[in-house]
């Protein structure tokens, strides 16, 4: 696929996010009519496209919000600005995206944003102390890439939709617990019908706008991954950061379901018993052995069983 089929293909799942938004918005009007009435169910509907309008054109600041980033400047990391400005020529970018932080030991990093104007990238302090610089290129690469190829406003999108839909589920979560308002049919068998479709809805539609997001993110981390090995002409630095993720495995302590899949790896790790097998299931990140031997085949290489030691790029943390 090239860039621009990419940048299209991309453009139209935009809109199709946008289609699965709607119909989940109105899908809970109608468990709000059912629950309260018509007052009830419009005033869903109305909150949800306009909070939903407001959080796509504020996505940006908010993702960064709801993680922690805060940007640093030049003068604070001028060696990682360096990388970045080297991987984002690469790539054709018109300028380097600004550097976001997020003061956590455990190495991650994602990159944000509706355009490539205003787009940015976080990495965790944790992965620029456990990185080496070939590696830390490697990843600063595919955050670009993300940005480049257009997807990083789709799933910037997805991140906010999706905690819109949760937030809406749980208001009328809390209201159904707490007994409010009334059954369309009063007493009736259609009034219970209706109660018992609304409840279906209220469960059902956070757990639906989350399979969309899966939809959109596991691809997209393989044609971020040969897109970075395209600008470094290194695959195997890629492969090796990726390695070291997949053994490191703290988790990322201000991380939310709804941004989870911005990042290269995903920051839910540490997950145990029953619910592993379901989380598993809803994984919006392909394994990252799956990955990595895609970059092998690629780029003619095994990595060898023990890492080299990383860390030699020193940075003061803002």
């Amino acid at each position: 696929m090239t860039l621009q089929q990419q940048i299209r293909a991309n453009r139209f799942r935009t809109v199709l996010v946008l289609a699965a938004f709607g119909l989940l918005i109105t899908a809970l009007g109608g468990a709000a009519y059912a629950l309260g009435g018509t007052g009830l169910g419009g005033l869903v509907l109305v909150v949800g496209v306009v909070y939903g309008i407001f959080a796509y054109i504020s996505s940006g600041s908010m993702v960064a919000k709801l993680t922690g980033a805060h940007p640093v400047t030049r003068e604070e990391w001028p060696e990682v600005y360096h990388l970045i400005d080297t991987v984002s020529i690469a790539a054709g970018m018109e300028a380097a995206p600004p550097l976001y932080v997020v003061d956590d030991p455990a190495p991650n990093a994602f990159a944000a944003g509706r355009v490539p104007a205003t787009s940015y990238v976080v990495v965790t302090s944790g992965l620029l102390e456990s990185m080496s610089k070939r590696e830390l290129e490697g990843v600063l690469a595919h955050e670009v890439s993300h940005i480049r190829n257009r997807d990083v406003r789709l799933m910037t999108l997805a991140a906010v939709l999706v905690g819109v839909v949760a937030l809406v589920s749980d208001l009328l979560a809390r209201m159904l617990y707490f007994g409010g308002g009334r059954r369309k049919g009063g007493d009736s068998g259609q009034g219970w019908i209706f109660l018992v479709l609304a409840i279906v809805t209220i469960l059902l539609a956070p757990l639906a706008a989350v399979m969309v997001q899966m939809a959109l993110s596991r691809r997209r981390e393989y044609l971020a991954d040969a897109s970075a090995a395209e600008i470094t002409n290194d695959p195997e630095g890629l492969a090796l950061a990726l390695r070291r993720l997949e053994l490191d495995h703290r988790e990322i302590h201000n991380v939310t379901s709804a941004t989870a899949h911005l990042y290269i790896e995903t920051p839910l790790r540490n997950t145990t018993g029953p619910s592993k097998f379901v989380a598993g299931l809803f994984n919006t990140h392909p394994p990252l052995a799956a990955r990595i031997g895609v970059l092998e085949e690629a780029g003619g290489f095994r990595l060898p069983d023990s890492l080299p030691g990383a860390g030699d790029i020193e940075l003061p943390i803002a």
